[in-house]
């Protein structure tokens, strides 16, 4: 489980650039700016302390889709496919049309319910629904996070691996939101272009990691003979070799 944190926290803190160009405007609109320190602070906690919670929902959910994949015995393809598709869209993403009418509605009402929240009424907790709605918008490196959850093959390990990625985004999206105002939209257009290197060095790794070549850390070799599973006719005979 910890490999699952130490990747989570990588893919957050590696990602947070993307973070400040992609939801450093977000961020800076809402109006923290109008309230004493304590609770400035406390309201910026809240926000991001959301947003890690939905990511962890997130990591539970799509770490047990993993989980039935690898239990029919998938793991090797499922790895290496989400590796592949995730390259693609790196190289090719500006050229692909993806087009999902019921995935397109979710993604409007997030919005709705979004700009509900940050024109309302707001006390200090509306700040921790906001991250949670916020933790459903569309971002590529969530993407990513998703399918390395989902790769894990576990409910936990998923959970765990989306919740250290919203924690490991935390820091540069606190600091941005303490003192944005003195970063310039140069600095975080020039810190997103560095994502997409980042995000093909990890859709590589997960190749990698469904190739089987028994390369400690990277590609680690998977015996199917521990886990095999003999089911005869009869249904009350079922017999697990070690």
């Amino acid at each position: 489980m910890f490999s699952y944190i130490f990747l989570g926290l990588g893919i957050g803190l590696a990602g947070s650039f993307h973070c400040i160009g992609m939801c450093g405007p977000l961020a800076l609109s809402l109006p923290l700016h109008e309230t004493n320190r304590f609770k400035r602070i406390l309201s910026i906690s809240l926000y991001n302390l959301g947003r890690a919670f939905t990511y962890f929902l997130l990591g539970l959910f799509f770490g047990l889709i993993g989980n039935s994949v690898f239990l029919i015995g998938y793991q090797q393809i499922l790895s290496v496919a989400i590796g592949v598709i995730i390259l693609l869209i790196v190289l090719f993403g500006k050229r692909m049309s993806i087009n999902i009418p019921l995935f397109n509605r979710f993604n409007q009402k997030v919005k709705l319910t979004l700009a509900k929240l940050l024109h309302g009424a707001k006390n200090t907790a509306t700040y921790f629904f906001i991250g949670n709605v916020n933790g459903l918008l569309p971002c590529g490196l969530v993407y990513l996070a998703i399918a390395s959850a989902v790769a894990t093959g576990s409910v936990l390990g998923g959970g765990l691996l989306m919740m250290a990625f919203g924690l490991g985004t935390i820091p540069l999206m606190f600091g941005l939101m303490i003192a944005g105002r003195y970063v310039s939209l140069a600095v975080r257009q020039k810190m997103r272009q560095l994502v997409p290197v980042f995000v093909g060095i990890m859709a590589c790794l997960l190749i990698l990691r469904g190739l089987n070549l028994g390369i400690p850390y990277i590609s680690p070799g998977f015996d199917k003979s521990k886990t095999e599973v003999e089911i005869s006719c009869a249904p009350d005979s079922v017999q697990v070799k070690p």
